[in-house]
């Protein structure tokens, strides 16, 4: 995809500018054009694809510039490179530059199809798509152009390319593993018979059940088969991972990159002060309807979200630190609340839902032992789910959680790949997904999950490794609203259908309440 920049700026200065510096200046852009703009450009490239200074001014205080280029020394780059270089020759004649204009600033993209959704940002004064060719009107600032604002927004767009070409063909998914089919003697919907039960009700917000003692008792089970079965024969170490997510965390996490339409915001009262706050409970007092409106203009924020994904938490703990050697891997997990995701439309029974309990369990440390933990995790599931649940259950790469979750395109490569791995389950930086058969709908649920994620969070925390070795991190994500629905889809909700472990471990459904 070619590209094209053209700019206009101008550099001022804090006196007038002489005849005689009018011909430094002269010579100092001549000497830009034949070797600043050209260093560290490969050999053999076009010279139009070389920024250059085509065209120029000088005035009493000014040194305005047209500069063009095509994806080297781009012309943004070359203004900053200039005025590193004109700024001591002006020092010669006693004079400063005391600030940069942009003028002008224009991208022309070449091959762009039809329908890609250009950035709608403050920066982009506006744009033309035709026959290919996407044309962008920026309006920046010199710190803008500092701070790269530029190729961002190209990148952006070439993400959003990807997204069009891609986007037809689905998530990237590689059949690993399948077990035998179980027995199929159960084919309700499992969420309508625990209602019908009594087991849980809709709570008063979208996409959240209460959950009776019945359903609890699932999940305590299943919450004890993985303590027992998978965390504490591993040496995992328990923490309390924080519920409130500020922006800080999903910048370094790369949620910032595309969480919106899916996040619980998280907003703080303007002040404490009750006087403040007194005519929103005086209209509730009177009218008794809460003040929706009027409270909006009380709050900041918002500061942040509610856990979306839970390991993102985890990593200010470890921010900016260095790990003795001796203490890897490090091994933790948290079970200390819910999740909060917005599901929209998809909302479905208990195993679809905007709040919902998982255990989190993230290990770091070197590659080989990020990988080893993968597939000492994918032996422990395999093991739980073939002779504990006797589940119907399949495993399958997938597009990484964490590039999903980013609104990343997968086109079914990897950053990085490692030696190694179980049922080629850990061979690379990615995400396996584990699913179980739904015999009341005749599809499958994914309700696991195992990712190796690469050096992506200890680069974004700033964490090392002591050996000077690459630190890298895994994480996997135990749903219990998932596993319960598909345990129950498969096995029922009469525990004479259970497997014996998870029979004894539940116990008798305790039944409390008899409504009439």
């Amino acid at each position: 995809m070619s590209v094209r920049f053209s700019l206009t700026a101008g550099l001022f200065t804090n006196n007038e500018i002489s005849d005689e510096t009018k011909l430094a200046v002269e010579k100092a852009i001549e000497e830009a054009n034949t070797t600043l703009f050209r260093k560290g450009v490969p050999r053999g490239v076009d010279v139009t694809e070389v920024g250059q200074i085509t065209g120029f001014h000088i005035s009493k205080n000014s040194i305005e510039l047209n500069f063009e280029s095509g994806t080297y020394t781009r012309a943004h780059d070359a203004l900053f490179r200039f005025k590193k270089h004109v700024a001591p020759v002006l020092g010669t004649y006693r004079l400063g530059i005391r600030g940069i204009d942009v003028k002008k600033f224009h991208i022309t993209m070449a091959g762009v199809p039809d329908g890609v959704r250009i950035p709608n940002l403050p920066f982009i004064k506006s744009h033309t798509l035709a026959d290919g060719e996407l044309t962008l009107d920026l309006k920046v600032t010199s710190a803008d152009l500092e701070n790269k604002v530029p190729d961002r927004i190209l990148n952006l767009i070439e993400e959003k390319i990807q997204a069009t070409n891609y986007g037809g063909k689905g998530e990237h998914w590689e059949l690993v593993f399948a077990s035998a089919q179980k027995p199929r003697s159960f084919t309700r919907d499992p969420t309508e018979e625990m209602v019908k039960r009594n087991w849980i009700r809709h709570g008063a917000s979208r996409g959240q059940w209460i959950h009776g003692p019945q359903s609890v008792q699932l999940f305590r089970a299943f919450e004890q088969i993985v303590l027992e079965r998978i965390i504490r024969p591993l040496g995992f170490a328990e923490m309390i991972f924080p519920k409130l997510t500020p922006w800080e965390v999903w910048m370094r996490s790369g949620h910032a990159k595309g969480v919106y339409p899916e996040i619980y915001y998280v907003c703080t009262p303007k002040t404490r002060d009750p006087v403040f706050w007194e005519d929103v409970g005086d209209y509730y007092k009177v009218t008794g309807i809460v003040p929706v409106e009027m409270i909006r203009e009380k709050i900041d924020g918002p500061i942040g979200g509610l856990c979306y994904a839970q390991c993102p938490s985890f990593w200010p703990f470890v921010q900016g630190e260095t790990l003795g050697t001796a203490s890897l891997p490090v091994k933790v997990f948290d079970r200390s609340g819910t999740s909060h995701r917005y599901e929209s439309g998809g909302i479905h029974g208990i195993e679809r839902v905007d709040e919902f309990h998982r255990i989190e369990i993230v290990w770091l440390g070197t590659a080989e032992q990020t990988v080893d933990m993968a597939d000492k995790l994918h032996d422990a599931y395999h093991q739980v789910f073939e002779e504990i649940l006797e589940l119907e259950w399949r495993c399958a790469r997938v597009t990484p959680w964490f590039m999903a979750q980013e609104g990343m395109v997968d086109t079914g490569k990897t950053p990085q790949t490692v030696e190694g791995g179980a049922c080629g389950c850990g061979e690379r930086v990615g995400t396996t997904d584990y699913e179980a058969y739904l015999p009341y709908s005749d599809s499958w649920l994914e309700f696991q999950n195992v990712s190796i994620n690469g050096d992506k969070y200890p680069k974004g925390f700033n964490v090392k490794i002591q050996s000077n070795e690459p630190c890298w991190s895994g994480c996997s994500g135990v749903g219990l609203e998932r596993w319960t629905a598909a345990f129950l889809a498969q096995k029922g909700l009469d525990s004479d259908g259970w497997p014996d472990m998870v029979k004894q471990l539940v116990g008798e459904p305790e039944e409390i309440f008899r409504f009439m």
